[in-house]
């Protein structure tokens, strides 16, 4: 039986590799957004990079797909095609998307969340079989050969690499000294979440203002995204457990 923590950790890596893969897309395609072609066109939010593929039309797919195929029951998947439906029309109603971005959205998304729904089992068995020191190698090493295959040194690449190092860092971590349980009563969990976010965006406010105007710019983005994940996958956790907010799990 696989514990909660194991679905927390497959959603969050699923989603940060998707994120990732879709600032990769959008770096390869060079679509520009609708407000950029005619200035007629209002973007009633920011929308920064390209337009194709749509990222909220790909993690759509991605993460709601995942969590219906992890629950498997009617409700879930109904509830996950409305979402995967509504939030890429809200991005067209926005004035940020181009119908054949949204298409190239559900394209790459629904290969991701195949993909992985067929072979991340197998993953998970195989790195669950590494010792310690293997698995925080690749989980240090994996997401920096991402950095290095950034194609052209876009922000939002960098960005989502070194958050997914910090992350699969904190995670590994995490599960050979922490134990961290997401189970307790709604305000434990309550608490967790807001001081949880709170933390993140000071963290993530504090190092921007801090690393601002340093250069060269890169090396202090990676230290300051590749921090917020590891805050995220093992640092947060770890305080939970100090603050008698969270258990661990029986070993």
């Amino acid at each position: 039986m696989v514990h909660r923590s194991a679905h927390r950790i497959q959603a969050v890596f699923l989603l940060l590799f998707s994120a990732y893969l879709n600032a990769i897309g959008k770096v390869l395609a060079d679509q520009p957004r609708p407000f950029a072609y005619d200035p007629r066109v209002e973007a009633m939010v920011h929308a920064g990079g390209g337009g194709l593929p749509s990222g909220h039309t790909q993690n759509a797919v991605v993460v709601w797909g995942y969590l219906a195929a992890h629950l498997g029951n009617r409700v879930a998947w109904l509830m996950a095609g409305f979402l995967m439906i509504g939030i890429p029309l809200s991005r067209i109603y926005l004035g940020v998307h181009f119908p054949t971005d949204l298409i190239g959205g559900y394209l790459l998304g629904g290969i991701i969340l195949l993909i992985y729904l067929s072979a991340g089992p197998r993953l998970e068995v195989w790195l669950g079989e590494q010792g310690f020191a293997r698995q925080l190698l690749i989980s240090l090493f994996g997401p920096l050969v991402l950095v290095l295959l950034n194609p052209s040194g876009d922000i939002y690449v960098l960005s989502m690499a070194s958050i997914l190092m910090g992350v699969c860092t904190g995670f590994v971590l995490e599960r050979r000294y922490v134990g961290f349980s997401c189970k307790g009563p709604w305000w434990k969990r309550a608490v967790r979440y807001l001081l949880g976010v709170v933390v993140l965006f000071g963290l993530w406010g504090g190092l921007k203002l801090g690393f601002d105007g340093l250069e060269p710019a890169a090396p202090f983005r990676f230290i300051r995204y590749a921090l917020v994940g590891l805050w995220g996958g093992g640092g947060a956790p770890w305080l939970f457990v100090k603050l008698k907010l969270a258990e661990t799990e029986s070993r």
